[in-house]
């Protein structure tokens, strides 16, 4: 099966759509990838000409660590997937990701792809599902380098704003794209999610919205906390992060996730996952989630309280640094207002609830062919880690859905 883990099995589902606004992101995607390079290296060499070295080389080791992680998972997956596609040798791709060129050797792929389905009246369904199937692999990849990278750095330009009092232009614009493109990669991330859905369940302009919004307003006082209380220990938030994401890395490993085919790959996708915790909430195993929701965003909030807390503890009064004043009551505020719109997402927008029952469709109640989720013969290739994830999100919801018809969802997975 192509792109199967292990903690997958049963037919696989049949392949979603590839349309030309499928092509358009995917190519605005690569354009972003390489504006952010760019902008990477200009803020690095920017400092360094400033004479803040330590300050240019975090910027290009975050970049550097981020860029081995996202090599490392595509060329592991090019190597447990089973495509009937014209590949180059395993030698040529161990170089082209040497070259931490990877990424966009897949992103230039699936434009290649994309175009010739989207010129193609009637596609065939293997190419097809190849598109889709690329596209898939190209937004997990984007959302670890997103939370390996982007999200590190916002903090880090905003520590170092509020370390020095004065916001320079390029410094301005990295933390105004860097916190749009942090929220829009989780978007994305969902969007695909949302692929292995029936197209009544695909997300639609509001709740797209909404669980945008949710988002950023949940991630930017998280990361505001951060970067205050890292202009105040810059010492020790190294070891305040170590400590937070060992315990995520221990939370991930208790809850038996199965994202990659070899047991010691799993330990690098758990280690990336325990990251992305750091930040904000990222769902990785079947279950009723509500629980360990409640637990994580009550940890995260306390955590980010306390960090404050001592930021302001220690600059009271606030005089030179009037200005965070309100800064920090609209974090808070922000933070309210983002769980409310979580609780309306999930109350009202999330994936519909009633399921029918339809003869494209596959509606044995197992976990591949429960209605709600394209099922059925499936010769295209499907990206079974991205289909094992959006069971992790919609499942149980669909499940509950099912036995209940139409009412509130019990379970609150991302």
């Amino acid at each position: 099966m192509a792109g199967s883990g292990h903690g997958s099995g049963g037919p696989p589902p049949s392949s979603p759509r590839y349309r030309y606004l499928d092509l358009l992101f995917a190519l605005l995607g690569a354009a972003a990838f390489l504006a952010d390079l760019v902008a990477d290296l200009w803020v690095a060499s920017s400092y360094m000409q400033a004479g803040h070295c330590l300050w240019g080389g975090l910027v290009l080791a975050l970049l550097g660590l981020s860029s081995l992680a996202m090599q490392f998972f595509s060329w592991a997956w090019y190597q447990t997937d089973d495509i009937e596609q014209d590949l180059p040798s395993g030698r040529c791709l161990a170089v082209v990701h040497l070259l931490q060129l990877g990424y966009l050797y897949r992103c230039l792929r699936m434009l290649r792809v994309g175009w010739r389905v989207c010129r193609a009246e009637t596609a065939p369904q293997q190419e097809r599902g190849y598109a889709v199937f690329l596209s898939h692999d190209i937004s997990m990849l984007r959302l670890f380098e997103t939370f390996l990278e982007s999200t590190p750095q916002l903090t880090l330009a905003l520590a170092i704003v509020l370390h020095t009092n004065k916001v320079e232009l390029f410094q301005g614009l990295g933390i105004c794209t860097a916190s749009l493109c942090v929220a829009w990669s989780l978007l994305d991330y969902h969007q695909s999610l949302r692929c292995f859905l029936l197209d009544k369940h695909e997300l639609g302009p509001l709740s797209s919205t909404i669980y945008f919004l949710w988002n950023f307003f949940l991630l930017c006082p998280r990361i505001l906390a951060v970067a205050l209380f890292a202009t105040l220990f810059p010492c020790y938030i190294g070891l305040h992060f170590l400590g937070i994401w060992a315990a995520m890395l221990l939370w991930v490993w208790l809850q038996g996730t199965a994202f990659m085919e070899c047991p010691r790959w799993e330990w690098l996708y758990r280690a990336t996952v325990a990251v992305i915790l750091y930040f904000c909430w990222f769902n990785v195993a079947k279950g009723q989630t509500r629980q360990r929701s409640a637990i994580y965003h009550g940890f995260i909030l306390v955590d980010s309280v306390l960090l404050a807390g001592f930021w302001l503890w220690y600059n009271t009064p606030l005089r030179e640094l009037s200005y965070l004043r309100p800064v920090l009551l609209a974090a808070l505020l922000c933070s309210g207002l983002g769980l409310l719109l979580r609780i309306t997402y999930y109350q009202w927008l999330h994936p519909t609830l009633q399921t029918r029952r339809q003869e494209s469709y596959d509606e044995v109640d197992t976990a591949e062919g429960l209605a709600g989720f394209r099922a059925g013969p499936a010769p295209a290739p499907v990206n079974t880690r991205m289909y094992q994830l959006s069971q992790n999100h919609f499942l149980l919801s669909l499940q509950a859905g099912r036995n209940q018809g139409n009412g509130v969802l019990d379970d609150m997975s991302l």
